[in-house]
């Protein structure tokens, strides 16, 4: 039968008035890693099995190319137009200026509102849905490591001999707010953010009553917990929902890459793309967690997955696979129970390699 998610299992998203699974679908393999036909057997599937979030972006598939993105999004869109629309919760993100994205919308220069409206429009048509119940913008246009970099950089703040400009927060939220009030987005959300882009989203919102964020979707792993240095704090005092992605580790806390770092996957397909992953602490890491799963009798997946379903700032985690198998696997982790004695050993290991992919 399986495991199956319960309504008692639901969460509220942060202060607004999402309640989501605690399992939420990731979908940036729909249109490059799995065909439309796989796509939908897995969605129907978690939708059997109590899963009511599902998380998209218009860039996807991942990685983002001209000839693929927004596939992901219309695979969904096609999928939806026969499901009942109230039933799901529907969340998309935006993609931003500082990446070589410039096909997508002729290479926005700015997340402003003429970008913002242009690429909630085209959301909404490819997923044939008259509104979008998260919307995330990807990543700060703002100087700010990300996706592996983890260390802010003043310099990226010059461009040539002038501070670089970059649309405001306050502006941000100006342009989202006018796309709420139409209907066309019911909540915010922000990604890939760091703890003084959190506080100033909250801080303007509540002096200029614009529309405050829901959540934060960030990397949150084994071996990528810098989300505990800080922002958990702002996630609690403030009553901000947190989405984790990557809770696998780009396949790593599979453990298949302790065997053979040709093995199929993610990492292997697109080289160069798992930038966080390849430094040089995360195999000791890694082997370090299997290990500790083994003597536990679990299997690193169910290890890791479990550690992050049982953190208690996780509203909900995104997992994302390549095929049924893989999807059933990580929703079963969720019912396996982590014993004290298991939790402070991961502990230890925390600390003896602390963060090796942040």
């Amino acid at each position: 039968m399986g495991y199956y998610l319960e309504k008692q299992d639901y969460r509220r998203l942060g202060q607004s008035d999402l309640v989501i699974s605690p399992i939420a679908i990731g979908t940036m393999t729909f249109g490059e890693q799995n065909t439309e036909s796989e796509a939908f057997a897995q969605l129907d599937w978690a939708i059997s099995k109590g899963i009511n979030f599902i998380d998209t972006a218009e860039m996807y598939p991942v990685p983002p190319k001209e000839n693929t993105f927004t596939a992901t999004e219309t695979i969904i869109g096609r999928w939806l137009r026969k499901q009942k629309r109230e039933d799901i919760v529907l969340a998309t993100k935006a993609a931003g200026p500082r990446r070589s994205l410039n096909w997508i919308r002729h290479g926005p220069k700015a997340i402003d509102e003429k970008n913002l409206r242009e690429a909630v429009e085209g959301s909404l048509k490819r997923l044939q849905t008259d509104y979008i119940d998260l919307y995330q913008l990807h990543w700060p246009e703002r100087n700010v490591p990300m996706f592996g970099q983890y260390k802010f950089d003043p310099s990226g703040e010059i461009e040539g001999s002038k501070l670089k400009e970059w649309v405001s927060i306050h502006e941000q939220l100006e342009a989202l707010g006018k796309l709420v009030q139409e209907g066309k987005i019911k909540n915010i959300g922000i990604s890939n953010e760091q703890s003084w882009g959190v506080m100033e989203f909250i801080r303007i919102a509540r002096e200029k009553k614009l529309p405050l964020i829901a959540s934060v979707q960030n990397c949150y792993n084994l071996i990528n917990r810098g989300l505990e240095f800080g922002m958990t704090e702002i996630l609690y005092r403030e009553k901000i929902g947190f989405l984790a992605y990557s809770p696998l580790a780009f396949g790593h806390l599979t453990g298949k890459y302790l065997k053979d770092m040709d093995a199929a996957g993610r990492v292997k397909l697109f080289q160069g793309f798992a930038q966080r992953y390849a430094k040089p602490n995360v195999l000791p890491a890694v082997k370090a967690y299997e290990t500790l799963a083994s003597k536990h009798s679990m299997t690193l997946t169910e290890m890791a997955l479990a550690f992050v379903f049982s953190q208690w700032f996780v509203t909900s985690t995104i997992i994302g696979a390549t095929s049924l198998n893989q999807l059933k696997e990580n929703i079963e982790a969720y019912s396996a129970l982590l014993s004290e004695e298991l939790l402070d050993e991961i502990e230890m290991i925390h600390l003896t390699h602390m963060n090796p992919a942040p």
